[in-house]
């Protein structure tokens, strides 16, 4: 049971097109627990459980909220691809359904209290915003936490100057480790207001502090999160998490009134097939006063959602041949759409060009350096040891100026030089080179006096008859 007197927060995960169990919940809250809503000391939300979260802090109707979750849900299945399609564009959506839902001064009456999950993209680490000094900033900070990247578009938003993504990549259940937290998801596992699947599978999976059992059910919710399903599972879903607030509620003991789940209709054991064809036939009708607990729009909203249009275009389009037909020129108008659709985003993102260039810039110049030192820590760890005593041998060491002999050379050189013969060789090479060269350098240098080249005679001899050259001893003359 949790204890009136204790402070606790409430957390709503996220969910994509699932976001409209979330509205069940907060207005069985609203409406059999307000204390529990009013006294709540944090609410939080990630992704579109940050929708949830901002209409419950706000005070917003929730009526008109689920009202735009079906909306968007039944204008995004008019396409071909859906939420793919080029001309559907989830964020402008989102942002002209706060601006419209929320009150003008919602940010006063939030700051302190409401946190909405993002996911920083600089560093990918989670980030809770709750404080907002304009409905705009709110507005904007609910942007950045349903801005799923590749789906919603390629550049993210911004928030007082940051870039952010999804909170729900980085924490998709804010604060669920904390007893006095009620957590609230769609999918059934472990959170405290979540389907009750009767299942014996044990396995569980936990995406981003979201506990989910891994069960069909659950695999199916997560196809629907970001491709909206039918109008009528929106409406059923809608309610199961009215159903799953009360019971949360009654287990709890915090209820106004003695047991509302009492009043709910009981399940119809389905033993043969004609008891399930008549099940099926009256549980609508006998379900149907579940509604008139839902906020008034909220009423009229699912209501509508499930009744299809009769006029003659909408009878003409649902036929078999115009829908193959349809599909077949797919080809053909897809690229005639885009363009549309490019031009279009390409004239609102005009304002904001400066500063998305100026942020693709400085990503991509940090992520060119990320990857040059990355390259320069690889190659650094590859290079051989014989390239190391290379640069060191360029760096720190130099041949001595002066001619020396090759042992001298040896010394000054390193083991892996100095034992290459056929570099020995070459030096030896040199040195006698050198050698040669120094001996004809210093022959051609030597100064001969002038009398040096001549003959010398002797001094009894005045004559101008040539000297007889003597000959040795015991050898005929010439």
């Amino acid at each position: 049971m949790l204890p009136k007197d204790t402070k606790w927060n409430i957390s709503f995960a996220g969910c994509g097109f699932l976001g409209i169990y979330h509205i069940g919940v907060a207005s069985c809250l609203r409406e059999h627990a307000p204390f529990l809503v009013a006294n709540a000391k944090h609410i939080y939300g990630a992704s579109a459980g940050a929708l949830t979260a901002t209409a419950l802090a706000t005070g917003a109707c929730l009526g008109e909220a689920g009202a735009n979750i079906i909306d968007v849900s039944k204008e995004a299945r008019k396409r071909f691809l859906g939420p793919l399609h080029p001309s559907f564009n989830l964020v402008k959506i989102i942002r002209s359904c706060l601006l419209k839902t929320l009150p003008d001064d919602c940010h006063k009456c939030v700051n302190g209290r409401l946190g909405i999950s993002l996911t920083r993209v600089s560093d990918g680490e989670n980030v809770i915003i709750s404080q907002f000094n304009s409905k705009d900033e709110l507005i904007q900070a609910n942007v950045c936490s349903t801005f799923i990247p590749v789906y919603c578009g390629l550049i993210p938003p911004s928030f007082q100057g940051v870039r952010y993504v999804d909170g729900g990549i980085s924490d998709n259940l804010p604060l669920y480790e904390l007893k006095n937290t009620i957590t609230v998801s769609p999918f059934s596992g472990e959170s405290d207001i979540c389907p009750q699947d009767s299942s014996t599978n044990i396995h569980e999976l936990r995406v981003t502090n979201t506990s989910i059992q891994f069960n069909l059910r659950n695999l199916y919710r997560l196809s629907k999160a970001l491709f909206p399903p039918e109008p009528m599972v929106l409406r059923e879903m809608c309610k199961q998490g009215y159903r799953d607030g009360l019971r949360f509620l009654r287990r709890n003991g915090l209820l106004n009134h003695p047991n509302p789940l009492l009043a709910l209709p009981p399940t119809v054991p389905q033993h043969t097939q004609e008891e399930v064809v008549e099940a099926e036939r009256t549980r609508p009708h006998r379900e149907d006063h579940i509604l008139e607990h839902f906020p008034a729009r909220l009423n009229e909203a699912l209501l509508e959602a499930c009744v299809e249009p009769k006029d003659l275009m909408t009878t003409l389009s649902n036929m078999l041949p115009v829908r193959l037909a349809t599909a077949m020129m797919v080809p053909y108008t897809l690229p005639l759409e885009s363009a549309v659709s490019f031009t279009i985003r390409l004239l609102e993102w005009l304002p904001d060009v400066p500063e998305d260039i100026r942020w693709m810039k400085e990503q991509t110049g940090s992520i060119c350096q990320y990857l040059v030192m990355r390259a320069k820590r690889k190659l650094g760890d590859h290079l051989p040891s014989r390239l190391s005593e290379q640069v060191e041998l360029r760096r720190a060491q130099s041949l001595p100026s002066v001619p020396l002999s090759y042992a001298t050379y040896s010394e000054a050189l390193p083991n892996w030089l100095r034992n290459n013969l056929s570099l020995g060789d070459a030096m030896a090479k040199w040195e006698e080179c050198q050698r040669q060269l120094l001996l004809g350098l210093f022959c051609t240098n030597i100064a001969f006096p002038p009398d040096a080249l001549r003959m010398r005679v002797s001094a009894s001899s005045t004559s101008m008859e040539p000297a007889v050259p003597q000959h040795p001893p015991g050898l005929p003359p010439c």
